[in-house]
């Protein structure tokens, strides 16, 4: 089968491990010829020299693929506009993959591959994503995991590799940290961060990158004024701009203030916990924007069933499943709630806090009218108790019941101990 292979799409971003990928696919499948694949999601900065170091490796071709729009229109913002986290973290890199996956394939099939490959590990969540999206698109595909065939079991030995075959990395064995970055965040695992009895070093230089420690951040309050348009962001501080420009300029002001850095251990999809450091400024501000808008523009029962669904949501997304009918179909649920989500929100960012400074919108629920403490408004506090004695009556009809049970049960007084 490998002999059979000519032509081979390799996803690359050029870090560790994609570059020791192409050498070995050479070695390994009888020398085919590598198109990488480099899908730029907003870490424009990594970009620089790529070209040239795929080469160096022994890549044919790097096709550098701009899919930010595509990726904050048709990802981020569905997601966002879901309310969905897993266990805390945003899915940065969870609704990376399906689109990356999906220009994987049409690129395979404009250069008539014979497979796609991908660096993700064995005990990854990536590995999951990258192939079920290649899945769906292509069926057909062969898909190889060098991770899940190779002799090499550490960073450290894909160093020496890539030192033996000449091939240039951007990083040392002591920041040999795995990172994944694009627009929306940056997380960091490996080395002293796999104990998760070690404090992350938030204040050494170079570990941050989106972010400051908020022991550095600055020691005045920065505002800032969200405005939604039926759940998609619109304006910041009363400027019109796109959901990524809004995004990029979340991301400087909540860089700047230490806001959105998550330390956490996580359960993978594969089994195991995992610990990593995460950095996402500027999405952070916008799911407190979010949600602090819906708070007045939700009826209760919306709300509560759009929270509990945002916990199948983030499943799906953090398994890599969406291109599923469940997760097309939570989004046409979500869509439907977002209708009335309109309005602005204003926030407090400060030293890795965000507190709410206002909210108001054309359709809002709250009536001042109604919960004020002083008298006026439709709210007659004499009904609460007609409520109240309704409300409570199956408590109160049970606890009669139990009652009349415990007496029946009450042991007899005489010395004999039967009971009544």
């Amino acid at each position: 089968m490998k002999k059979k292979l000519k032509k081979i799409v390799l996803a690359y971003s050029g870090g560790l491990d994609t570059s020791v990928i192409i050498p070995w696919l050479k070695e390994n499948y009888d020398n085919p010829e590598i198109v990488c694949v480099c899908a730029n999601v907003g870490q424009d900065d990594e970009i620089e020299g790529l070209e040239e170091r795929a080469k160096k490796s022994g890549a044919s071709k790097l096709y550098i693929e701009d899919l930010t729009e595509e990726f904050v229109n048709d990802f981020i913002i569905p997601t966002v506009k879901a309310g969905a986290d897993y266990e805390g973290y945003l899915l940065g890199t969870s609704f990376a993959r399906p689109i990356i996956g999906k220009r994987l394939v049409e690129i395979a099939k404009k250069e008539k591959a014979d497979a796609i490959c991908h660096g993700c590990t064995g005990k990854g969540n990536d590995q999951v994503r990258f192939e079920l999206a290649v899945m769906h698109f292509a069926p057909e595909m062969k898909i190889i995991a060098p991770w899940r065939e190779w002799d090499i079991v550490s960073r450290d030995q894909e160093i020496d590799y890539a030192e033996a075959h000449k091939i240039p990395l951007k990083i040392s064995r002591e920041t040999n940290y795995s990172k994944d970055k694009n627009l929306w965040h940056l997380s960091h695992e490996g080395l002293d961060m796999e104990d998760p009895g070690n404090e992350p070093q938030l204040e050494k230089k170079g570990f941050l990158e989106m972010s400051v420690s908020p022991l550095k951040a600055p020691n005045k309050p920065t505002y800032v004024t969200l405005s939604f348009e039926k759940g998609i962001p619109v304006k910041l501080d009363g400027k019109k701009m796109t959901a990524t420009q809004i995004i990029r300029k979340l991301n400087k002001l909540g860089g700047e203030n230490g806001i959105g850095i998550l330390d956490l251990v996580e359960n993978r999809l594969v089994g195991m916990k995992s610990r990593g450091v995460y950095e996402t400024p500027g999405g952070t501000i916008l799911y407190r924007a979010h949600e602090v808008l819906e708070t007045i523009c939700l009826d209760k029962l919306t709300s509560h069933k759009k929270r509990e669904l945002a916990i199948t949501f983030a499943d799906l997304v953090y398994n890599g499943q969406w291109f599923t009918p469940l997760r097309e179909a939570l989004s046409a649920f979500v869509d439907a709630t977002q209708e009335r989500v309109t309005g602005d929100v204003k926030l407090k960012l400060y030293k890795g806090n965000i507190m709410n400074a206002g909210v108001w919108s054309p359709y809002s629920l709250y009536s001042e009218e109604i919960a004020t403490f002083d008298e006026g408004g439709d709210y007659r506090q004499d009904d609460a108790s007609g409520f109240i004695h309704l409300f409570g009556l199956p408590t109160k009809v049970q606890a009669m019941l139990d009652g009349t049970k415990a007496k029946k049960k009450a042991p007899c007084k005489k010395r004999c101990g039967k009971r009544d």
